[in-house]
């Protein structure tokens, strides 16, 4: 070739062009040979990077464990109620460990509060349901116990016998079953549950605790000499609560045991055999029958006063408030009750 140089030329100048604008960028080669690898950096782009978001995590968490600690299909958003409960359901909080504080509780590191698990939940007052019997035309199945979800049963003492049952006693209502005992005993959580009161009743139950069931009932124990168990804790049953005595309203040392479906006490010879320390059903079904003579012991429009009766006692009795008994009979909770006194109860 005679003009080799110019022919290079010409082909530089037509490749670039006359101006910038018309310049072309080519892609930059790089030969790779058999004994070394050169990697090629590439950029990514469109990519957000974003911190951990630690507080949704465990929102989340608590969303996903709530729904198993509940029930399936269960609504979060929607606050259960005691009616609406499955009394069939046994599945029980994953933990033995339940911690109370103010009034949430705490199950490992999930939080609700007493409210939402329970619908009702008040750590001083045995009766916070405010359920009217008269309007009740229900039939309720409780399951007592299931094996195959691990929910026991356990008589609440050693010794069965029967000291006195359910019923009117002495002109008033009893509403639970002395079972004999000698001060020391020990008294067992009748199924699993969480303690839910703890107190002292000078003239009544004396040193009593309530457990609150996941079947929808709650069990009731007075008279004891000793609380082991606190607000709050989680028992299986046949854990130790307390030991009996005769502290309260009590002529002898003796256990006063209650079954209470939504705040009203029934008689614990429809589900227990205590001469032979065994539960009579699975299932138990809670009828408006089961609280007849809770219905007969409060007809009654007024309360004659006798000595050691107090407000809360007698507003226990008749299933009413200190403050409906105080409005009614126009007095303070600071009024001293005189033997022989008429106290209007409805």
């Amino acid at each position: 070739m005679k003009y080799p140089l110019l022919i290079l030329f010409l082909g530089i100048f037509l490749s670039i062009g006359l101006t910038p604008a018309n310049a072309q960028i080519f892609p930059k080669i790089i030969k790779k040979s058999n004994s070394e690898t050169t990697t090629v950096p590439q950029e990514r782009r469109n990519i957000e990077l974003r911190a951990f978001d630690q507080d949704a995590y465990l929102q989340s968490l608590s969303t996903i464990t709530d729904s198993l600690i509940f029930e399936n299909n269960v609504n979060l958003r929607k606050s259960r109620s005691i009616i609406a409960e499955d009394q069939n359901l046994m599945i029980w909080a994953p933990t033995n460990r339940l911690i109370k504080v103010s009034e949430q509780i705490q199950i490992d590191s999930i939080w609700v509060t007493a409210f939402e698990y329970y619908a009702n939940w008040d750590s001083k007052k045995v009766d916070i349901y405010n359920f009217d019997v008269r309007n009740f035309q229900d039939t309720v199945n409780v399951r007592l116990y299931d094996p195959f979800f691990g929910y026991q049963w356990k008589m609440p003492t050693d010794i069965m016998k029967i000291n006195s049952s359910y019923g009117p006693r002495w002109g008033r209502m009893h509403y639970g079953t002395d079972l004999d005992l000698n001060t020391g005993d020990p008294v067992y959580a009748g199924f699993d549950g969480i303690v839910r009161v703890r107190s002292y009743d000078r003239y009544g139950y004396g040193n009593f605790l309530v457990v609150r069931h996941k079947n929808g009932l709650e069990t009731l124990y007075g008279h004891m000499s000793k609380l082991i168990a606190q607000v709050g804790d989680e028992v299986k049953a046949g854990d130790i609560i307390g030991k009996g005595g005769s502290t309260g309203r009590s002529t002898g040392p003796h256990l006063h045991y209650e079954l209470r479906y939504r705040g009203l006490a029934f008689d614990p010879e429809l589900v227990y055999d205590f001469p032979n320390g065994k539960i009579k059903f699975q299932d138990y079904q809670i009828t408006p029958g089961t609280f007849n003579q809770v219905v007969q012991a409060r007809t009654a429009a007024y309360h004659r006063v006798k000595r050691g009766d107090t407000l809360g006692g007698i507003a226990r009795r008749y299933g009413v408030s200190v403050s409906t008994l105080t409005r009614l009979n126009r007095i303070s909770t600071r009024t001293i009750l005189r033997i022989g006194q008429n106290l209007r109860v409805r």
